[in-house]
Order: C-alpha cells, then structure tokens, then sequence
C-alpha cells in the first residue's frame, strides 16, 4: 500500500499520517514513512525520540555529491537525473517500535521548478519507494506536490487530501485535485479533520463530491491536548483513535477494488 497524504497546512495530516502508519504495522504490514513536509513534524507524532538529530536527506551533501557526481549548491554542470538511491532506505531509515521514517527535507534552489542534484536525489528515491519497495509507504507531503513528478506517482495507491471545515481548506483540496489529476493519479481520497458536529461533515462531504470519502478525525481534546504538549498522539488510549480503524478499513476496500 503506496499513500501520499497532503492538505493545507494545520488541517491534521502528520497526525492522520502517523496514526495510518500504526495501524498498518498492526496489521502486519512492514512500514515505512516518509516526511517531505517543509515543517518535519512526523518524528515527533511517531514518538521518534531526538527527532531534531535526525538529518534530512536533502541536507547530507556528501551522499548527494556521491550519488548525482555533481556538488550540491551550485549552478550550472552535468549530474546524473537517475542516481542509483535502492539501498538508501535500509541505510538512512530511523526505526522506532516498528515503524521506519525518512526525512526528505527541503530544496533551497534559487528559482521554483529548478532541477538540481538535491530534487533528483529525493525525486529518484521517492520513484523507487513508491515502485520499487515491499514495505507499505506512507508520504506526508506539503500541498504543493512539488516532490512528486509524473514518474512518481505511478506507484500511488491514493492520495489522501485532509481537510477542515473552511472555504480556505477546501480551495486547497480542489487546487491539490487538479495538480494530482495532471500527474495521472487516478485515486483521491479524503479525511475530514476538527469535525465538531454532523453539520460540518455534511458540509464536507457534499462539497468534495470528486473524493473518495474515507472517515473524519472529530474534535477531541485528547488528540488537542497531546499535540499541545508535544506528545506523540500514538501514545493515546484505543479508544480516543478508534476511527482511524474505520479509515484504513475503508482504504483497504478502496485500493483491492
């Protein structure tokens, strides 16, 4: 199971993003996450202790150098557009009680859209763990999608957009649509997220009518509480995440059929 999961910002990907990722190892699956926000919240979800220690892909010079034959940073020259990343994950992956994580990082370029030995580095590694790799994926991503090119994504299962009620919220959605559209993902699902009563997912569910509707993360003071504090929201009891079952159920539904 291959699952990219963007949103604006604030809406509650990394928390969906980690709970999925728990639920899919107890299940069984072998998994493996992978934080290409510019923000990086997903190690501290996961509950991944010192997660300022770990590097971003996108900063370790050395192995991006080695990897393209060209020098991060600079403009202009040749580098390679396919550098060879298989063992990458095995190499860099932090495990913590059963699930891996990557951290991408960010590309500092001068100008958007720049290809340099950073991008095809991080570009090529995502190709492979969306085409390659036997582990469930799961990718928390910003909304612009600028990690994924039209290579990449032929390995996705869904792109889950989370959503809060909010015109701001759904204007990202529908911008996120047309971008995945463009890319040639064919499965879109949606999470409503800070879902306070039937009204507002109502609202939701009518106005994103080219979604797959997948389940809601209702307004919780638990969940509220821990990301105040900073505890990893795996931590709480059972109870207080019973819908992400409910999600995954309906995910796994999706993606036999």
């Amino acid at each position: 199971m291959k699952l990219a999961i963007t949103g604006k910002g604030g809406v509650g990907k990394t928390t969906l993003a980690a709970l999925i990722a728990r639920e899919l190892r107890d299940r069984g699956y072998n998994v493996l996450t992978v934080d290409a926000d510019p923000d990086a919240n997903l190690a501290g979800a996961l509950g991944i202790p010192d997660p300022a220690s770990i590097v971003p892909i996108a900063e370790m010079k050395d192995l991006i150098a080695e990897r393209t034959g060209s020098t991060p940073g600079t403009i202009g020259g040749f580098f390679k557009l396919n550098p060879t990343v298989n063992d990458l994950p095995d190499r860099l992956a932090r495990l913590h009680e059963g699930i891996r994580l990557m951290v991408l990082g960010t590309v500092k370029s001068a100008g958007a859209g720049c290809i340099c030995p950073e991008s095809a580095l991080l570009k090529a590694l995502l190709m492979h763990l969306f085409l390659n790799a036997k582990d469930a994926v799961v990718l928390d991503m910003e909304a612009g999608l600028e990690h994924l090119g039209r290579g990449t994504t032929m390995g996705v299962d869904m792109m889950i957009v989370v959503v809060e009620p909010g015109r701001r919220s759904l204007e990202t959605a529908a911008a996120i649509r047309d971008l995945a559209r463009g890319l040639g993902i064919k499965r879109l699902g949606v999470v409503a997220s800070k879902v306070q009563n039937e009204a507002e997912l109502e609202f939701l569910k009518s106005s994103l009518p080219d979604f797959i509707f997948l389940g809601s993360i209702p307004w919780s003071e638990s969940i509220r509480g821990a990301d105040f504090r900073g505890e990893p929201l795996l931590s709480l009891p059972a109870p207080e995440i019973f819908f992400i079952k409910t999600i995954l159920d309906r995910l796994e539904q999706q993606i036999k059929n």
